[in-house]
């Protein structure tokens, strides 16, 4: 296999590959410290890299496989988003305001050392993780490799630049409002939020008054099942079977959908012209492939009231935990003051309001299998759109950008970023579909599904080579 698509075969095939003997460990590490050097210059997508421990890992791996050790991901590389502790190395959370080492890894980086990943490096996020684009004063700009004037989104947005520039096959990514699922948007990957709960933000019990979901962002649907059979817990009530299983049969077995689609928001943000055609074509191949597609109205109500109390206190508390808060940036002192200023009753309020809104948004899954919405509301925001402005106005502005996400952290359910094609000059675009509760499997297999009809893992950034 040429190198170049060594880089992009994705963690699945690395794994079969290296099971198989075809290449070693050492040599995937090799490839991918090597494309960092050569091509993160041109996006500031990884924070730091562990090269001399990477290639140790490797050549432990190798010996564990020459020992007839058998583990899903033995010998692959992966990268972790900044926001999620490795041990020994600083969680700098996009910001100069922490110096501490971590002294354990997250439960998430302990479950894939433990089936055999080995970990490269960490990516950049904005700082606190707070908006849809990955600038921050201390760490620079993270370009999007599909158009370098753009942002890959956020606050993964180190972890979706790597991985759609095939630095690595697979990365971390969490989401509190959309930020698994915005930046798998703007690369042209796979993003899924799942159940809440189903993959442990330890040693963090409650982040953003319980918004934040961990997962990960990869070129396709079998690597993101893979890691979740690696990383996720199985709840009661759960199908049987392996999440790689559900995504294989969407695409040798696929079941026939009742999909509602929508493209209201809460926000009454207009929809621009090359999302509602990713959009269209999106349902118009739905159909195609025999599911029955039907247009709705999505019932949001007050979202703001149960997301922004949430949202800010989140800022709040995170601006309160880092060694150093007069280092934060001015726009992040002013986002964690409006959070402290909040009353503790209005956080509460929102808290108790979950329910009544997960009840009013699930109606519409009563009667369908997946809802269908946009993405998100416009193409990746330019670089430097928000640079220098002021707390309300940055979040107002990407509340417009972002409305068809944050739904769905309130409620807790799947959600999941699919690739919906290209514009003209190569950017990417998505839709998202969101599952019943706990029902992933359902997401997996009608994304595979999508995967096979409109394939999107074959196309790479020009400066990817």
């Amino acid at each position: 296999m040429e190198r170049t698509d060594l880089a992009f075969a994705g963690i699945a095939r690395q794994a079969e590959l290296i099971r198989a003997g075809e290449v070693s460990p050492r040599e995937l590490v090799e490839l991918y410290l090597e494309r960092v050097a050569r091509i993160d210059p041109q996006l500031n997508a990884v924070r730091v890299v562990f090269a001399e421990r990477a290639l140790a890992e490797a050549d432990q791996a190798a010996a564990r496989r020459a020992a007839g050790e058998e583990r899903p991901l033995l010998g692959v590389p992966v990268l972790i988003k900044d926001d999620t502790d490795v041990a020994g190395e600083v969680t700098c959370k996009g910001s100069a305001a922490e110096d501490r080492p971590a002294r354990e890894d997250a439960e998430v980086v302990r479950r894939l050392r433990g089936a055999g990943a080995i970990v490269l490096g960490k990516t950049h996020v904005p700082e606190l993780m707070q908006w849809p684009f990955t600038e921050s004063a201390t760490w620079g700009i993270t370009r999007n490799p599909w158009d370098p004037g753009r942002s890959p989104g956020g606050s993964s947005g180190g972890s979706a630049a790597a991985v759609a520039a095939g630095l690595v096959g697979a990365a971390s990514a969490s989401d509190g409002a959309g930020s698994i699922r915005i930046p798998a948007s703007c690369c042209a990957l796979f993003g899924l939020k799942g159940q809440r709960g189903r993959i442990p933000t330890a040693p963090y019990d409650i982040t953003w008054q319980g918004l934040t979901h961990v997962g990960c962002v990869t070129r396709s649907v079998r690597d993101t099942a893979l890691w979740w059979d690696v990383v996720a817990d199985r709840l009661d009530g759960d199908p049987s079977g392996t999440w790689v299983e559900a995504a294989e049969r969407g695409m040798s077995n696929p079941p026939t959908l009742r999909i509602a689609c929508a493209t209201n928001n809460a926000l009454f943000a207009p929809l621009a012209t090359e999302q509602r055609a990713g959009f269209e074509e999106t349902v118009a191949l739905l159909r195609s492939l025999g599911h029955t597609v039907e247009q709705v109205r999505v019932p949001y109500g007050d979202l703001l009231g149960d997301l922004v109390p949430r949202y800010l206190r989140g800022i709040a508390e995170d601006a309160a935990a880092v060694a150093h808060p007069r280092r934060l940036e001015r726009r992040t002192r002013a986002m964690a003051r409006m959070g402290r200023l909040l009353p503790d009753a209005l956080v509460a309020r929102a808290r108790r309001h979950e329910a009544a809104t997960a009840e009013r948004l699930n109606r519409l899954l009563a009667d369908h299998d997946v809802l269908l919405t946009p993405g998100t509301a416009g193409l990746p925001l330019p670089i430097g759109r928000y640079e220098g402005r002021g707390a309300i106005w940055t979040f107002n502005g990407v509340g417009r950008y972002t409305p068809y996400t944050p739904a769905w952290n309130i409620t807790g359910q799947p959600a999941a970023s699919v690739p919906a094609g290209f514009t003209a000059d190569g950017v990417p675009l998505a839709v998202q579909l969101v599952g019943r509760p706990q029902d992933e499997a359902t997401l997996l297999a009608l994304a595979a599904q999508l995967e096979v009809a409109r394939p999107w893992a074959d196309r790479r950034p020009p400066l990817a080579a």
